[in-house]
């Protein structure tokens, strides 16, 4: 796991290639303890990692807690471990949240695809710490800054609750810092243009 040196997967057959296509996402904590679901439709892949895009009203569950958006996003799916999701009028004035994660895993579902059923599936482990930005100038900017890393109590309660090797805790907490740094500078893809970029792709469905 990465944040710095994502892997170049390539042509897989265990990934969708055409816009549109229907994954499921599938995340876990570290026993295998279901969390976030959720399903999205394909966009396509670029230098970052995979693309995906759900529209207003897609639905979100984890044990006990079940909503639908009331705001469309793309997910990105870095290939060294991390899930960035980016926004587009969220009503809690969130520009971006990034999960730190396991590297993702991707495979066809082979009873899949059509319009409700996913053709593929990606899953990987979320690893609490998340790196957050908001819009600057906002109530929740002013009392929590514009960008900053969340959940550090959690992460350090799951450190001992799961027993994290020190190897990932050390690279979970480099990752965080390198994924801030970024976020910080607006480097790509958190500057803003790539992800309307993204979003082009996902009105045009």
């Amino acid at each position: 796991m990465s944040a710095q040196q994502p892997a170049d997967q390539g042509v897989s057959p265990s990934q969708p290639t055409a816009p549109g296509t229907l994954v499921g996402c599938r995340m876990r904590k570290w026993d295998g303890t279901p969390h976030w679901r959720f399903d999205a439709a394909y966009l396509g892949r670029d230098e970052h990692g995979t693309w995906l895009g759900y529209p207003t009203g897609t639905r979100f569950s984890r044990p006990g807690r079940d909503y639908r958006t009331r705001h469309p996003g793309v997910v990105l799916f870095g290939d060294g471990g991390w899930v960035a999701d980016l926004y587009r009028d969220n009503p809690r004035d969130v520009l971006l949240y990034i999960d730190l994660a396991t590297v993702p895993e991707w495979r066809a579902v082979p009873a899949g695809g059509g319009r409700r059923r996913p053709a593929f599936e990606v899953s990987a482990v979320d690893m609490d710490l998340d790196v957050l930005a908001l819009r600057p100038g906002s109530e929740r900017a002013h009392e929590q800054g514009d960008f900053f890393i969340d959940d550090e109590d959690e992460f350090a309660e799951h450190t001992v609750r799961y027993g994290y090797p020190p190897e990932v805790v050390a690279q979970v907490r480099a990752d965080a810092d390198a994924l801030l740094a970024a976020v910080t500078a607006g480097e790509a893809p958190y500057d803003g243009a790539t992800a309307d970029r993204w979003f082009a792709v996902l009105d045009a469905l």
